[in-house]
């Protein structure tokens, strides 16, 4: 929260950019490569040790990576990120064709494909699952917004007809949004289907303990033949840093989801454990509600970013593994641009700012950081001390991680971390979350709305000219960041640890990862 063969392809393409190795990214070949261990194998229960529990399983209206990652098991999109985050490729779609004029999509369905039910996939399938992403307007529902009408003319084919040409349609249709699940959910209602999704991955449903744990179970229906290796895959809730760690030398758990980076060089040393940092599309933020004074207030707002040293909080919190951010799109992204500078740490300007601001003797607020997260508490104690000079008192106030994320959704809190991981590779998804207050999302949950950003924005899906592109989403970067909506702190690599039995385990740089390629050494 992160996603390809015409032209609106090549033009994500021609924009891509690869986040670098000082970003921290180091080789996860121990765990993904299987060599070393011999061929795949079948069986084997993983249990991975989370930070935080699922909000839910619909996925066409949930924004949680937590929950994001789970149902992406169970459902699947016509199209797929690419392993290298850049593009997409055929999924329960094998080819498709576009008219002339840009604005009609024909897809050809794969063959045999079956829900794990048993129940053969078709076209009502999918033309039910767009549908109804495309109705989900508290949700996921922006992104389709091109889309005016979706037909199934046979079981095995259908036409996805736009408004308009839309250059990010099939990383659009990538999207877990849009992934397919069974015709009027099966006989049920929404509400009762998604307490047990069906869908065509990998795996299916088993339980959801809430708060404890969630399970899913192997797919004997999956349509790659021999996958998933795994009998099983648990999700536990585990939100302390320590206690992840402990569980995953002690063999509790065979996967630590986010290690703290304190321990990242320890665990690289740790016999049994595979310390991996895969490239990335994360972005962390710092956010500001402004529906709460004096967050309404740009000068506040670019003061705070300005008295930021980022270089610092690198080396403090993520022990110089990863990159001040400079603008609201990652390096991986297509269309970044590196030239946007950002509002980088100078604390004269901060002080300047102030002085204009409605408060230019400062104030007191509240930052609002999840409870367990050792890191999250680092850059919060941080900032306290450099805010002072602005005259801005900063409490802390801690909260478990699913209320704090309800509560930074429902804007009730005054400063709150938050991050992004890209889902789709083409900066649609991302720019439109987090700058268009209509998107579902209120602007990344920061109720900021520029008119101008969020025109830019629009203009750019429409566009499908490489330099225009460009151009549009340069204005987006450059004015989302004096307008400060967000301080954009860092870029790093995702960390995950697993026990060295674990084979296959790989994050692409869009934060998903496919499970039925996982496997577990005897």
């Amino acid at each position: 929260m992160t996603y390809r063969t015409t032209a609106a392809l090549a033009l994500i393409a021609a924009g891509a950019m690869t986040l670098v190795a000082a970003c921290g990214g180091t080789s996860s070949s121990g765990s993904s490569s299987g060599t070393s261990a011999g061929g795949p194998v079948h069986g084997g229960n993983l249990v991975i040790a989370r930070t935080a529990d699922s909000q839910s399983m619909n996925n066409t209206t949930v924004f949680d990576n937590e929950s994001i990652w789970i149902f992406e098991q169970i459902m699947q999109p016509l199209y797929t990120v690419t392993p290298n985050g850049k593009a997409v490729q055929p999924w329960l779609a094998t080819s498709y064709t576009v008219s002339p004029d840009k604005k009609t999509y024909t897809f050809t369905l794969r063959k045999g494909v079956k829900f794990s039910n048993g129940k053969p996939m078709t076209s009502a399938d999918v033309k039910f699952s767009i549908d109804q992403a495309s109705a989900a307007a508290k949700g996921w529902g922006y992104i389709n917004t091109a889309i005016k009408s979706v037909s199934a003319p046979s079981p095995s084919t259908v036409v996805v007809s736009l408004k308009y040409p839309w250059a990010p349609l099939l990383a659009d249709l990538s999207l877990f949004s849009n992934a397919i699940v069974p015709a009027n959910y099966d006989g049920q209602t929404e509400n009762q289907f998604y307490q047990h999704p069906i869908g065509t991955g990998p795996f299916k449903w088993d339980y959801w303990h809430k708060g404890s744990a969630l399970k899913l179970v192997r797919n004997p229906y999956f349509w790659q033949k021999g996958k998933p290796y795994l009998d099983s895959v648990t999700w536990t809730d585990v939100p302390s840093d320590n206690t992840r760690e402990l569980q995953l030398k002690g063999g509790q758990a065979q996967v630590d989801e986010f290690p703290a980076w304190s321990t990242v060089a320890s665990l690289k040393a740790t016999s049994g454990i595979t310390m991996n940092l895969f490239h990335s599309t994360r972005t962390d933020y710092l956010a500001f509600n402004e529906t709460v004074k004096p967050f309404q207030d740009v000068h506040v707002r670019r003061a705070m970013s300005y008295a930021i040293n980022r270089a610092a909080l690198v080396k403090a919190v993520l022990f110089g593994n990863g990159v001040p951010a400079n603008s609201i799109f990652p390096p991986q992204v297509p269309y970044y641009q590196p030239a946007t500078k950002g509002l980088q740490y100078n604390l004269a300007a901060a002080k300047a700012e102030m002085a204009k601001s409605t408060v230019p003797h400062g104030f007191s607020t509240t930052i609002l950081v999840p409870t367990g997260f050792s890191d999250s508490q680092t850059i919060a104690t941080i900032l306290q001390s450099e805010l002072k000079p602005l005259g801005i008192t900063l409490k802390i106030q801690t909260l478990d991680p699913n209320t704090a994320n309800l509560d930074q959704q429902n804007l009730k809190y005054d400063m709150t971390l938050t991050y992004w991981t890209m889902d789709i590779p083409d900066p649609d998804e991302l720019a439109t979350f987090a700058v268009d207050p209509n998107s579902g999302a209120k602007s990344f949950f920061t109720a900021y709305n520029n008119p101008t950003v969020v025109k830019a924005t629009h203009q750019a899906e429409q566009t499908l000219t490489t330099a225009t592109r460009q151009a549009l989403y340069n204005t987006v970067q450059s004015q989302s960041a004096a307008d400060a909506f967000m301080a954009f702190l860092y870029y790093s690599p995702y960390a995950y640890a697993t026990t060295s039995n674990v084979h296959g385990f790989f994050v692409t740089p869009l934060g998903n990862y496919h499970l039925e390629n996982v496997w577990m050494s005897k």
